[in-house]
Parts: structure tokens; C-alpha cells; sequence
């Protein structure tokens, strides 16, 4: 079947890593990842947090910045008109707002929390990496159909070039993950994988220890 959004052009630029990336890491927190929590269990996004944590540890050895945020509110009153009504319970202070033991024992340089679907909403987000000289937003996290994605549209709304590792990124449902993934890779991000990005950070990490 031919693709309708090729013939008209979508997907037919390819953005590329420009001069410097930094590494964003959204919920990939023990809410949506640990099975003891109504919204946690899914094997897609337990995966995706083992392929990110060599990610994560790739940026840190090349000395780029690793951003990560948890979703979560003081008060149910503090968040926003969620349909989804477990996300009311994501309270500060609880469990469920931890990140997950293995993306935390990677280390990343900020944590924060935010209270809307994209990590750069209301947060620091884009200032830090743009102190930074961050020209390339590497996005991973959970869930695809949701913060990734609002998280990869801010980026490339913000000016960054967007790169997802498709093996770092997880859904509920398969469909809606490969859905997604394609939607976003047609419009404002490059879709590749863990494997690509470490190489580009290596390539990074030599060319600038070289140059100095």
C-alpha cells in the first residue's frame, strides 16, 4: 500500500545530530513501571528502561547533560483534568513518584517533576539543556503515545533537533507505540535506536576530548 504521507512529502527531510546532544529521560518512574501500581507492568516500558540505562551511562562518560522528570502533583487538586485517574494518585512524597531503581543508579544530573504531559511544560527543562549548548534532544521515557510524544513535540517546537531511540521509549500497547513512533518520525523527529545514539555520543565524546 503506498504511503500517502510520503507522496506528500512528509518524512522526507531527515534532521540529523547537530553539534552537541543532551539526553532526556520522561517518568520513566515506579508508577508506570512497577507492577504493584495500576498503571505499571507493562513489559514495553520495562524493556525500554534496560536499553536506557546504557544510554544514560554513554552521556555521563561523554560529560552530557541527562535530564530526567517524574510526574507528579502535592495535591490531586495541583493537577490538570487527567481522564486517566490513577495519574491523581502520582502524589509527591510516595512511591509512585520515585524514578525507578536502575534509571536512578544511573545518575542522572537533574530531576524533575512535572505536572503536564511534556517534560519541557512549566520546568526548567529547555533552560538547562540550552545553558548546556544542547542542540540535539534525545527522548526517552514512557509512555510513547503520551509524555514521549508530547515531550518530542515541545522539543522540536523549541528549536532542538529531536532524535528517539525507538528501543528506550515504551506504550501500554504495541499499536499505539509503532503508531506513534511513525506519526512523529513523519513530522518532527528522527526514529532510530539506543545502539545509533551511543554511537553518535561516543563519535561526541572523541571528537572533544581530541580538542582539548
Amino acid at each position: 500500500m503506498p504511503d500517502i504521507y510520503a507522496q506528500r512529502g512528509y518524512g522526507s527531510r531527515p534532521q540529523g545530530f547537530g553539534a552537541k546532544p543532551g539526553l532526556v529521560v520522561v517518568d520513566f518512574q515506579r508508577g508506570f513501571i512497577d507492577p504493584d501500581f495500576p498503571m505499571g507492568g507493562a513489559p514495553m516500558v520495562d524493556a525500554a528502561v534496560r536499553a536506557t540505562v546504557p544510554l544514560i551511562e554513554a552521556a555521563k562518560r561523554a560529560g552530557l547533560p541527562v535530564v530526567a522528570c517524574v510526574n507528579g502533583y502535592h495535591s490531586p487538586r495541583a493537577a490538570p483534568h487527567w481522564k486517566a485517574a490513577p495519574v491523581l494518585d502520582l502524589l509527591q512524597g510516595t512511591p509512585s513518584v520515585e524514578l525507578d531503581p536502575r534509571i536512578a543508579a544511573a545518575g542522572p544530573d537533574v530531576v524533575l517533576m512535572k505536572s503536564a504531559p511534556s517534560i519541557f511544560f512549566a520546568t526548567p527543562a529547555a533552560a538547562i539543556l540550552t545553558k548546556e549548548r544542547v542542540d540535539t534532544v534525545i527522548v526517552t521515557g514512557c509512555i510513547t503515545s503520551g509524555c514521549v510524544r508530547a515531550s518530542v513535540i515541545d522539543a522540536f517546537s523549541l528549536g532542538f533537533r529531536v532524535m528517539v531511540p525507538r528501543d528506550c521509549v515504551g506504550d501500554h500497547d504495541q499499536a499505539a507505540h509503532d503508531q506513534n513512533l511513525l506519526d512523529v518520525e513523519r513530522r518532527y523527529a528522527d526514529v532510530l535506536d539506543s545502539a545509533a545514539c551511543i554511537a553518535e555520543i561516543e563519535r561526541w565524546r572523541m571528537s572533544n576530548t581530541a580538542s582539548l
